[in-house]
Formats: C-alpha cells, structure tokens, sequence
C-alpha cells in the first residue's frame, strides 16, 4: 500500500460514509438520492443532450483532420493488442452486462409499453423500438468513452503524463493539477467510477438473480443478490491477481466467444430473416434520426419529455459516470494506435456489434410476445430468461446467459479494480494487488448497499447523480486535448 496516494484515502473515506449512510439509513438515503436525481434530471437534461452530441463531432472531426494521423505514442511504437483481443476487452469493460440485461428487454419495453412517441403495441411503436435501442448503445455511448479514452492514451503514452484524468488537463491549468485542484479532479473521477460500476454489479447480480428465479424458483431478494456478489467478488479479485495481460484478457475473450454462442441461437432460432430485414432497416433510420434524435428534448410535451428524461438522459448519464474507468481502460489496452485507427475502431465495431445483439434479441422478444409470450410481463431482469424459454434446448441457453453475465460481472469488476487502482497510486500503470483488492471489496459493498437501500431505482439515482460533475471535467479535457494537439502542430511543449 506503499503506492497510495491522498485520492486514495479520500475517494475510499467518502466510499464509507456512502456505504454507512445507505446500511444504518436506507430510507433517507434513497429520498435524497431520488432528489438529487429528480433535480437533474428536470435541470439538466438539455445539457446532456448538448455534450454527449458535441462529442461524437468532435470525434467525427478527429476522423477525417490531419491529426487522425498521431499515434498515441511515440512514432516507433505498436499495439500490444491484436484486433480480436482488443474488440474483445474495450467491448467488455464498456458494455457486457447492459447489453445482456437490456438485450430483451428495451426493444420489447418500447414495443409494448414506453415507444417514445408512438401507440403502444403500433407497427410505428416496433420500428421505433430498435432504433431508439440502437441510439442509446450506439455511436453517441461510445463517443464518450472514446473521448476520455483518447485524451488519456494521448498524454500517457505520447507525452509520457501518469495515467490520471488530472494530468490531461495540465495544457489548461498547468502546475495548478499538481497540487489540490489537480486531487479535487481525481477524486470526482474515482468516486465517479466506483459508483458507475457499482451500479452495473447491481444490475449483473439482479439479473443472475432473475435467471435463479425465473429458472429454478429462486427467492427473488437482496440477501440472494448478496450472495451473488460475494461469490463475485472473490472471482473477480482472483482474476485481479493474475493482472491485465493473463486475467482481463483470457475473461473478455471468453466472453466474446459465449456472446458469440448465444447470438447465434438467437438468429437462427429465432425469425432469422426478419431480425436480417430488421436490422439492414433501422441501420437507415437510426442514422437518417441522428440528428433529430441527439437534441429531442419535447420542451411542449410533458410526457414526451418525462420519456426523455427516464431514457435518453438516464443512458447519458450511465455512459458518463462509467467513462473514467472505461475511458482510462481502453486507453490502457490502445498504446500503439494512430487516433484515426482509434476512433475509427471504437466508435463503430462495437457499435455495430451491440446492433446485431439487439436486433437479434430484440426482434425475437418482440415476435415471441406478438405470439402470445408474456416478455413484457416480465421484470427487465427475467426477459432474457422468458426468451429462452420460448427456444428449444432453453435450459442450456439460460445456464449459458447466466455464465455470461457472470463473467461479464467478473471482467467488468476486474477491469474496475484495476483503473482504481490506477487513479489512486499517482497513475501507475500496474497497481499493486493490494491496492486492486481494497476497491475490489469497496465497489462491491457499494452495490450491496445501493441493491439493499431500493434495487434498481437507487443504483439508477446515483448513478445520474455521480455523473454529472464529470461531465464537466469530460468539457474540459476536450479543450485541453484540442490545445495539446494545436500545441504539437506548432512544435509547442505541452
């Protein structure tokens, strides 16, 4: 624990006071939570919209600039990762479990129950509900990673800054990043990331829950969500152990390889040419949308707002706070790469990837239940698990969705454990054990805490809560970046 810095013991105070606030106080915690959020929400909804859509132009510009051409390094150096294994890791830590926990159930939910503009259960209802599902895990989700990741990789790796979000902030307020500012900066990031990932272990241990349940009777409650997470948590810290280049590498290419499996049956078990069709369609209408959709606010419709406000803003927001730990992750598995092949490689494989998920699953939720399957019925938790048993061989896919949420659950958190550590020992980019351990323990507790003091709803209050004063921090690493590269143009040191 020699490597520790002050962010570590400030970052791992305030982890303890929300961790006791939430066990001797579950209520007030969750009130003032709903609070923060419901402020936020109504506050600050237009600003969302407005920085997640300046993101993706700033990257699309990045593309097609002459500074697509730096590398994110020095001018000799090259991936440490093959394609295969990078796909595989940035698209592990950046969206496992919401894609296995969504993957049924936000088409068939926009279908039946919440289309954004459309009557429930209407042909336009169907065509919205996979374009609006690809809107929320597509170009704009992973703008955000992209940004915080590039500007990291850049100063990391080409300038040789520790791998601290306060670093790359260094061409705005120079020496000041040093001292108190610079940890004020590191310490929003850090609680930042616990929440975030405290929030998606909530979601994976609810929806291995929600399998136990669906499948085998399996009380659906906090204390067998605990015991997911414990037995979790000791996985997770296991594959810590064995570091970035053994652990998080073999996980998040096993992973692949079951998505892979399950995808699979899906579109061949399920109406394979119709999920086809589905797909090739709402390509065209998600990218003809873009615009429209990137700053639909509906200041003159109560309702069509609220709808905003529950989704669009919620995913902003999800991606924001997980954007440290992502952001420096990716950065960490990217050395090598020009920002063009960056950017390019970031923003749409894994884009297109997480389509052909949602098409897959999505469409068959939605066929199944036009066919008399009660999917929508079902908690969110439980679609996946309603789906599969509407297939044959349905108890060997369900036993293999729960190994993939669990080895996402388990490479997400090792991932985490490992970005913490990072942040919290002045950027080093190996963490001691013990120092991953602390936060592996730490990020679980939290969500233990957020599941015991109201489930989903409280993981979702703190998480839109933790994610704002990043966003600001994500605004000013933009500026930063783009002054460095101006900077590097003109032949300036940084």
């Amino acid at each position: 624990m020699k490597q520790v810095t002050a962010v570590f013991w400030i970052t791992f105070a305030l982890t303890l006071i929300l961790s006791f606030w939430g066990i001797i106080a579950p209520v007030n915690f969750e009130d003032i939570s709903s609070s923060i959020m419901n402020y936020i929400s109504v506050h600050f909804g237009w600003y969302y919209l407005l920085i997640v859509s300046l993101f993706v132009v700033f990257c699309l510009y990045l593309i097609f600039s002459p500074y697509g051409k730096i590398r994110l390094g020095k001018q000799d150096d090259r991936p440490e990762f093959s394609y295969p294994t990078w796909f595989s890791m940035l698209f592990s830590a950046g969206m496992g479990i919401g894609l296995v926990f969504y993957g049924v159930a936000s088409p068939v939910s926009h279908y039946i129950e919440t289309p954004p503009t459309a009557e429930p259960g209407t042909r336009e209802a169907l065509e919205d509900s996979l374009r609006i599902t690809f809107f929320h895990y597509g170009i704009h989700a992973w703008a955000i990673y992209a940004v915080t990741a590039l500007v990291l990789a850049y100063f990391i790796f080409r300038h040789g800054k520790p791998g601290l979000i306060s670093a790359a902030l260094g061409p705005i307020f120079g020496e000041k990043m040093d001292g108190p500012w610079g940890k004020l900066v590191d310490v929003i990031a850090v609680f930042a990331t616990i929440v975030g990932v405290a929030t998606t272990l909530g979601f994976g241990a609810t929806q291995i829950n929600g399998g136990f349940t669906y499948l085998f009777g399996v009380d659906d409650d906090f204390w067998v969500q605990l015991v997911i997470i414990l037995v979790v948590t000791v996985l997770f810290m296991l594959s810590a152990y064995t570091g970035l280049s053994k652990g998080i590498k073999y996980l998040s290419n096993a992973n692949m390889i079951l998505a892979g499996i399950l995808f699979i049956a899906a579109l061949v078990l399920g109406p394979t040419m119709y999920i086809l069709n589905s797909f090739t369609d709402t390509i065209g209408s998600y990218i003809q949308k873009i615009p429209s959709e990137s700053f639909r606010i509906s200041p003159n419709s109560v309702e069509e707002r609220q709808w905003v406000m529950d989704w669009t803003v919620f995913f902003w927001a999800w991606w924001i706070a997980w954007a440290p730990f992502v952001g420096i992750f990716i950065a960490r598995v990217s050395k090598g790469r020009t920002i063009r092949e960056f950017l390019s490689g970031v923003l749409i494989v894994p884009s297109v990837i997480g389509f052909l998920w949602f098409s897959a699953f999505g469409i068959s939720g939605i066929e199944e239940q036009n066919n008399g399957a009660d999917i929508a019925g079902l908690p969110d938790e439980q679609a996946l698990f309603g789906l599969f048993d509407q297939f044959p061989i349905s108890m060997i896919l369900s036993i293999l969705g729960i190994l993939l949420i669990s080895t996402f659950f388990i490479t997400s958190a090792d991932s985490a454990t490992f970005v913490l550590g990072m942040q919290t020992t002045n950027g080093s980019l190996s963490p001691s054990t013990p120092v991953k351990f602390v936060w592996g323990i730490a990020q679980s507790t939290i969500a233990a805490v957020l599941l015991y003091t109201g489930g989903l709803q409280a993981l979702q209050n703190a998480l839109i809560s933790a994610a704002l004063p990043f966003s600001f921090i994500m605004l000013l690493m933009v500026f930063s970046f783009y002054k460095a590269l101006k900077n590097e143009k003109q032949g300036k040191k940084l």
